[in-house]
């Protein structure tokens, strides 16, 4: 039996980062036609989630997926996994670095914004698609919110993969699904 994570939001709310879900007047402006059209309000959008994301530290669904090997696809751009030890394919890329702060409306997969090609959509199909019957595709805290959400559910199902959701209280109840899925 083999897990694949699949981590949105919901994982990392309990490292008090907003969700996009709660922060509607940041996710409109996250398009590739605002960030062309309005530098300096765009820079300042990536400065105030760059702030909302420091000091944010992994909470213990981060760290038990890292303790148990456990391979992620995430939509988060916040890089707790990679803090609590995982390698994920991080689909909408990361933020920039302080010192590209000025020319972020210029960057692309810093993040991906909507508009933008996403180069690792085609990995996550690839690996979500070597699943097999038994395995498990371990959702937790996405949404139906978007078509990359939807689609890789859907690519687990066909495969006939087992799916489980964790939509509350990741922080606890991820580590326990791992470990009964570990005994098992």
């Amino acid at each position: 039996m083999k897990i694949l994570a699949f981590t949105g939001a919901g994982i990392s709310k309990q490292s008090n980062i907003p969700t996009f879900m709660e922060r509607p007047d940041v996710r409109e402006k996250l398009f590739r036609s605002y960030a062309n059209t309005h530098h300096e309000e765009y820079n300042e959008v990536i400065k105030q989630l760059k702030a909302n994301m420091n000091g944010a530290q992994p909470n213990d669904a981060h760290i038990a997926l890292a303790k148990y090997h456990v391979p992620i696809i995430t939509m988060n751009i916040d890089g707790l996994h990679k803090l609590a030890g995982s390698d994920a394919l991080e689909l909408h890329g990361g933020l920039p670095e302080d010192d590209e702060m000025d020319i972020a409306y210029s960057l692309y997969n810093k993040p991906v914004l909507y508009g933008d090609p996403a180069p690792n959509y085609q990995k996550a199909y690839e690996m979500v698609y070597k699943l097999q019957p038994g395995d498990i595709f371990l959702v937790v805290g996405c949404s139906f919110h978007t078509g990359i959400s939807v689609d890789l559910r859907e690519v687990a199902k066909a495969r006939g993969a087992r799916i489980i959701e964790i939509q509350e209280d990741a922080a606890h109840n991820v580590r326990k699904v791992l470990k009964e899925l570990m005994k098992g």
